[in-house]
């Protein structure tokens, strides 16, 4: 038997699972697709900005997420694949997943956020978590009175330098290029500050430690010479790169890859389609923003389909 769903949300991280609940409770014929739950929180070690713990572990979010969604009563959760291509038709969307499967829907909720870019170099994946952050507004005041060192000077590093200066005792900024990229005020207000050491030309080569990070090697552009920084602390700020790929072609994309969005409904350019989380353009990259907007999203689509609006 043909289903038309009323919504189908692509995701399984906290604003995915924000979605599902909302769209349960309002009695949507919804529909929630995701490889895994938890999304990118699931590679904190710790997260202690998530509203209702005190602290808890990537992993144990994931395990609240899941459980909370798969209490609600009228959702349908098929987990365990990906999206592979979603595709306009009269009526809604048609989306296809990993196994072949075809699933058509009135409407549509990305929300598979973004990832973090990596260094890729010897140490970054053993220490993550134990050192080495992707996040400095979330784990900044884990740096209480340690050594730190900032991977990159555009805007994702001057910003984390910034979250990191009521908390570090040194930061260090590393800047493949000859110079910073990022917004010039910050600049201005980092350099001013004795706490801040910044150095360009550097090419991170790896990062050491033992139980935790306990330093850093580059290689000075210039001189080719090795250097080497005792730091506690390595926060890699080299952007993020948006899961959008699957709707790239059938909406407004930034450059970079993030979704454009109406602020207060979170649609896109493509009537039918929303998004939420780190995947668009609104997002600071934050837990608790991105539950926020799913939520709003869910709630627009509601009204949309009981006054027929697509």
């Amino acid at each position: 038997m043909h289903i038309m769903y009323d919504l189908i949300i692509i995701g399984g991280g906290p604003a995915g699972v924000a979605a599902g609940v909302y769209a349960s409770r309002k009695k949507l014929n919804a529909l929630l697709l995701t490889k895994d739950f938890g999304g990118q929180a699931i590679t904190s070690a710790k997260i202690e900005n998530f509203i209702g713990h005190i602290a808890i572990s990537g992993l144990e979010l994931a395990q609240v997420l899941e459980t909370q969604l798969r209490a609600q009563k009228h959702i349908v959760i098929t987990d365990g694949i990906t999206v592979e291509r979603v595709t306009k038709i009269d009526g809604g969307f048609s989306v296809v997943d990993s196994k072949g499967r075809v699933y058509d829907t009135k409407t549509i909720l990305v929300t598979l956020g973004s990832i973090y870019r990596h260094l890729n170099i010897p140490g970054e994946r053993a220490f993550s978590g134990k050192g080495v952050f992707y996040c400095a507004t979330c784990d900044a005041p884990l740096m209480q009175d340690k050594a730190v060192v900032v991977i990159g000077g555009g805007n994702s590093g001057l910003e984390a330098a910034r979250d990191l200066l009521p908390f570090a005792s040194h930061i260090t900024i590393l800047e493949f290029a000859p110079m910073l990229k990022g917004d010039m005020t910050t600049q201005e207000l980092l350099r001013s500050d004795p706490k801040i050491t910044i150095v360009t030309q550097a090419q991170t080569k790896e990062i050491v430690g033992d139980t935790f990070v306990r330093g850093l090697t580059y290689v000075d552009r210039t001189t080719n010479e090795e250097k080497n920084l005792a730091v506690e602390g390595v926060f890699v700020a080299i952007g993020m790169q948006p899961n959008s790929g699957i709707v790239s072609d059938l909406v407004d994309i930034t450059p970079n890859g993030n979704i454009i969005v109406d602020k207060t409904t979170f649609q896109s350019s493509l009537k039918g389609i929303w998004a939420a989380g780190d995947i668009t353009d609104a997002s600071y990259n934050q837990i608790n923003t991105a539950i926020g907007e799913a939520i709003k999203a869910v709630l627009n689509i509601s009204e949309a389909l009981a006054k027929k609006e697509l």
